[in-house]
């Protein structure tokens, strides 16, 4: 069991108060009516009894209780009773969402790959006497397990899959640990992998291979922009094959094109200028620009 949970609120304010009510009373009793010395002690172990019975308990706690070493029931929260020296307050069990953080050094993958992985897993006790009851330390009990079900998914998946499918490790591990603690009475809410380190070399081979298949996809692309460019130029081809007056007005177009900004050059080829009868259009046009000048 956690130190920090057990014997917490063994001395509370309350129990401190009425020690000090009982003690000052008892003290004024004996100077007021001179009553013998054997009753001050008496009276002050009395006192350290009846105060001694008053616990309080957080909001967010339970407290189970031990009869003789029996268990009885859970008191809690807010101040309850118990019997002195009969009764004894095992501890004081939080039942707030709590986290711990767990590692897996050097694990190796299915593809014998060693890496480090960092996670964290969110639990809560949902039965106090079955925590209580049945595991020891149940915080170091969820550490523990935790870290051994985290190796074992590791073990289970090769290093890619550990890198793109950590939702579905974190689930998986998550209902590993929800078998495990279901009987002590605790229920893990979510497991989170925080991060997942590799070898510096194995790292380095990978961004040259990432970099690598970025290139090959990208002259993929542009080979089938390519493709899909000559398809286009076939199907204009056909149209302009019988229409000798398209394919001239799309020559006079491109040419105004080119030529509509102030003192741009183009070089057609003369062949191509013959064969949109654009000739006298591109001397009317140069002689245009000679004249502008």
């Amino acid at each position: 069991m956690n130190p920090n949970d057990m014997y917490r609120n063994s001395i509370n304010p309350i129990a401190i108060s009425i020690f000090l009510v009982l003690g000052g009373f008892g003290i004024a009793c004996q100077i007021y009516f001179q009553l013998p010395h054997g009753y001050i002690e008496a009276w002050l172990i009395f006192a350290i009894l009846i105060a001694s019975s008053f616990r309080i308990a957080n909001q967010w706690e339970k407290a189970p209780i031990l009869r003789m070493g029996k268990f009885i029931g859970l008191r809690g929260p807010g101040l309850f009773f118990i019997i002195p020296i009969i009764d004894r307050v095992a501890c004081y069990i939080d039942q707030r969402v709590r986290t711990t953080y767990f590692k897996a050094e050097e694990t190796l993958t299915k593809d014998t790959v060693p890496v480090n992985v960092d996670a964290v897993v969110y639990w809560t006790v949902w039965d106090v006497e079955k925590a209580a009851l049945e595991v020891q330390d149940y915080m170091a009990a969820v550490s523990y397990i935790a870290q051994t079900g985290l190796r074992d998914n590791i073990g289970k998946h090769e290093l890619a899959d550990l890198l793109q499918h950590r939702e579905k490790i974190a689930e998986d591990l998550q209902n590993t640990l929800d078998e495990h603690t279901s009987p002590w009475g605790i229920t893990c809410n979510t497991v989170g992998i925080r991060d997942v380190v590799i070898p510096a070399n194995l790292a380095n081979a990978m961004s040259k291979q990432a970099q690598a298949e970025r290139e090959r996809q990208a002259r993929v692309i542009l080979g089938t922009a390519e493709t899909e460019i000559a398809e286009k130029f076939a199907l204009a081809s056909e149209q302009y094959k019988n229409n000798p007056v398209a394919l001239q007005l799309r020559g006079m177009n491109m040419l105004f094109e080119g030529l509509k900004e102030k003192g741009s050059l183009i070089i057609v080829p003369s062949s191509a200028l013959e064969s949109m009868n654009l000739g006298a259009v591109g001397g009317l046009t140069g002689l245009a620009q000679q004249t502008e000048k």
